[in-house]
């Protein structure tokens, strides 16, 4: 901690914050990729206000219009039959409820998810997360990790997406197996892994998960914190494939993190072993109507000015070719992947050996370096380990992305000397 140095943020507006000393960034973080709405959303803003003058709090046992209204929002944009929310304080508990229903609902324990992953930072969510966060925090039980397909660092030797589907979905099935079905309770995924690297699922993996799932009863949890809300340009990242969860977790950009909120969005069957059984569970914010208030006013606001329509364009037309361009120019951006406003650079060293721009688990002093510049130039960055994202709001615009791509490619212009390759 005693490293630690943080920009001093006075205010933002849109896509952009500002410091202090009256220096303004151009945000493509979206802070922790949350603010899919930008910053200072006047409708947002407004309806909290309102919300603030009309019923700041009240205990979760309580109903109260906010929250049945943003309810009601979230059931219309999920899948049929999933008709209840059970609201949260954030993504990690979110995670933490989901698995207990899971686990409630089936009568077993165990939970498998991928190496590559975060699911937040709390009892099981952590246990579920695979990235060295885990290792210290390892105090919950029976939690499975399994590799998930990611093509250009395969675990399966594959060099076709059908190859890596195919191999790791019987990975996946060999896992199961050996685990014993009956004692699994769910499997979780992210739809999109987020901070592992942007990492998109190959034609037909999370189908073959979902009929695995279906073979042996086990409830398919899947993790639209950092992947929902717009961020791949559909409301849920879910829908860019053919499959339907028992569970969906949400938080980050139901309503841009203005107020602290999460939840699980459930399937009929699985709230129907409730209907006469206490739910153990439940937070003294749940259902905050502050935070509520904030859901309805950030999904009115994207429906009515076509935030997800605008992600979903700016991936296709704009980020995902301007991204690749860097690509071509500068040879340590060894692979570009992503949708909508959710993108991954893969550093490397050497593109034929892959060799990571930084470890594992760490940094080196050419990520060091590509921050500071990118910085330097008025862009808030994200990376982690190896990679740089790009995840701007959702309704960003053309012109910032460009300005922020020339930035980038400024950055990597000063970075290409650390690359080792031929």
């Amino acid at each position: 901690q005693a490293a630690l140095n943080p920009m001093l943020i006075a205010g933002g507006e849109g896509s952009y914050v500002w410091d202090y000393d009256g220096n303004r960034y151009l945000d493509f973080s979206s802070q922790l990729v949350n603010t899919n709405i930008g910053h200072q959303h006047p409708k947002v803003v407004a309806a909290i206000q309102e919300q603030a003058a009309l019923l700041t709090t009240v205990a979760p046992q309580h109903a109260n219009a906010a929250r049945g209204d943003a309810a009601k929002r979230i059931v219309e944009l999920a899948p049929d039959g999933m008709n209840k929310v059970f609201f949260t304080n954030g993504g990690a508990d979110a995670i933490e409820n989901a698995i207990r229903m899971a686990r409630l609902h089936t009568g077993r324990r165990k939970v498998l998810s991928f190496y590559r992953s975060y699911h937040g930072n709390t009892g099981a969510a952590i246990a579920a997360t695979g990235d060295p966060r885990r290792w210290p925090n390892e105090f919950a039980d029976d939690h499975v990790h399994f590799f998930g397909p990611y093509l250009y660092r395969s675990s399966f030797c594959a060099t076709t997406e059908a190859e890596e589907t195919e191999r790791a979905l019987q990975h996946l099935e060999q896992v199961v197996t050996f685990e014993g079905p009956g004692t699994i309770a769910s499997i979780l995924m992210e739809s999109v892994v987020g901070t592992a690297g942007v990492l998109i699922p190959p034609p037909g993996y999370l189908e073959g998960v979902r009929a695995l799932c279906d073979k042996h009863g086990i409830m398919l949890i899947l993790d639209e914190v950092m992947a929902g809300f717009g961020r791949t340009g559909e409301w849920f990242a879910f829908e860019n494939f053919d499959v339907v969860p028992d569970l969906i977790t949400f938080a980050k950009g139901s309503n841009s993190g203005y107020v602290p909120v999460g939840g699980v969005i459930i399937s009929d069957p699985i709230a129907a072993t409730f209907d006469e059984r206490v739910f153990p569970g439940g937070l003294t914010y749940s259902g905050h109507p502050l935070a509520c208030a904030s859901i309805v006013a950030s999904i009115d606001a994207m429906k009515e000015e076509g935030i997800v329509e605008n992600a979903k364009r700016i991936g296709t037309d704009v980020l995902g070719p301007g991204l690749r361009e860097l690509a071509e120019r500068h040879p340590v951006i060894g692979e570009v992947r992503g949708l909508g406003v959710f993108w991954a650079l893969d550093l490397v060293t050497d593109r034929a050996t892959r060799e990571p721009l930084a470890p594992y688990g760490g940094s080196s002093p050419a990520m060091v370096e590509l921050l500071g510049e990118i910085k330097k130039r008025g862009v808030l960055p994200f990376a982690n380990f190896n990679r740089l994202h790009v995840v701007p709001p959702c309704n960003v615009s053309e012109t910032e992305i460009k300005d922020g791509l020339a930035v980038l490619d400024e950055a990597f212009g000063v970075i290409d000397k650390h690359y080792t390759g031929a």
